[in-house]
């Protein structure tokens, strides 16, 4: 924990401290920001109140006191629900306006971590809570030169594997040797992506995936042994692929490429995909306007720029999940998100975050997702890997 950044954030924010509670693991956002171990054995609730300025309170069980041991600040105990609830009114009484990892109205859910019981005493003890959503941005979103670093090493590999499976997929479906070829499906190119990756020291969670024609239309689509399509000449395709180096810290690199087999793609084909590379583009453009004029840029924004484009376009229901996501060492990371539709993420875009642009149109008989990463500094955000412009031609 680094308490003097954490308590300069508080400072700019205005808020006049940050609090911590936990039970039973509940909260692992405020367990990684403050180091705690995330094994320890939890059976009773603590709290921790970092001011603004000042030295840090703990209020712990009697049972398990040690709890918050490897943290700086004073320590209050505990045994009944009524010293709790006088501890916690003597720890907050000098303050008034405290961060916590709440949302209003749930809005933000991925911080909503504090349940609505404890909201409820803090609010009867008078106090403002305010969301802790962008500090938390700040302190699990923001990256280090070492993890932008791994971003672009998983990049240049994964770019590379890419543009290769297609080659294969060609291969397999027109032999070299003239010779009758063997059913080539979704899931055999997932496990050729697999190995590839393999072989480029990569790691990933799930996936790839790798879908045909109307499969492309379910954005989680994971083909399995036993449930597979076979890739045929005339085909459209959709390939999602994410991994990051085999690293503690690292950070993911996610894209998601069409393109279409032994053919033109159609008329209709054209038209959505160039729809949805443009409003990839449009909120790609939005950040980095914003970044190189030093305005603040929100994820709702950003998710606004390319949905009017998508909509304008008449294809609005068709675009059924956010634009992005925050990635970290997670591949949805902790930060702000670009989404206006599943949530309205009022959360800045902050310097050097990574996240993805990942505008789709969903028909029926397939899909279209176009999918980069961009990463961000105090006064640039750019794109960190290759840009598809055309539907590939396989």
């Amino acid at each position: 924990m680094n308490l003097d950044a954490i308590q300069a954030a508080l400072r700019a924010a205005d808020y006049d401290g940050w609090l911590f509670y936990d039970h039973h693991h509940r909260d692992p956002i405020g367990e990684h920001i403050l180091g705690l171990d995330p094994k320890a054995h939890i059976t009773r609730r603590w709290y921790y109140f970092i001011p603004a300025a000042g030295e840090p309170r703990k209020l712990v069980h009697r049972i398990e006191q040690g709890r918050l041991d490897t943290l700086p600040g004073t320590k209050g105990l505990y045994s009944s629900w009524q010293e709790l609830a006088a501890g916690l009114e003597a720890m907050l009484a000098p303050v008034h306006r405290i961060a916590m990892q709440y949302s209003p109205n749930n809005a933000i859910m991925y911080v909503s971590m504090t349940d609505a019981g404890t909201v409820e005493f803090v609010h009867s003890l008078g106090k403002q809570i305010m969301s802790s959503a962008d500090l938390v941005s700040e302190f699990e979103a923001v990256l280090t030169a070492e993890q932008i670093a791994s971003h672009s090493v998983a990049q240049k590999a994964i770019d590379e594997l890419l543009a290769e499976g297609w080659k294969q997929i060609g291969r397999r479906l027109r032999p070299a040797d003239g010779k009758k070829r063997a059913p080539y499906t979704e899931f055999d190119h997932v496990q050729w992506l697999s190995e590839a990756m393999r072989r480029a020291r990569i790691v990933w969670e799930n996936g790839p995936n790798v879908s045909v024609n109307a499969n492309c239309s379910d954005s989680h689509y994971e083909p399995t042994a036993e449930h597979t399509a076979e890739i045929r000449e005339g085909d459209f395709l959709l390939i999602d692929i994410w991994g990051r180096t085999d690293e503690a810290e690292s950070v993911y690199y996610d894209i998601t490429w069409t393109g279409v087999v032994g053919r033109e793609p159609s008329e209709r084909e054209q038209l959505v995909f160039t729809t949805v590379r443009d409003a990839r583009d449009a909120a790609i453009g939005a950040v980095e306007k914003a970044f190189a004029e030093g305005r603040a840029i929100h994820g709702f924004e950003a998710d606004d720029a390319a949905r009017a484009m998508i909509e304008a376009a008449g294809f609005g229901q068709y675009f059924t999940h956010r634009t992005g996501h925050n990635i970290a060492h997670e591949i949805h990371g902790p930060g702000a998100h670009l989404d206006n539709l599943e949530t309205h993420d009022v959360r800045r875009l902050l310097p050097n975050t990574c996240f993805s642009v990942e505008p789709g149109i969903y028909l029926p008989e397939f899909g279209v997702r176009s999918e980069i990463d961009m990463m961000t500094s105090a006064n640039r955000a750019w794109v960190t890997g290759r840009i598809q412009r055309e539907l590939v031609r396989i």
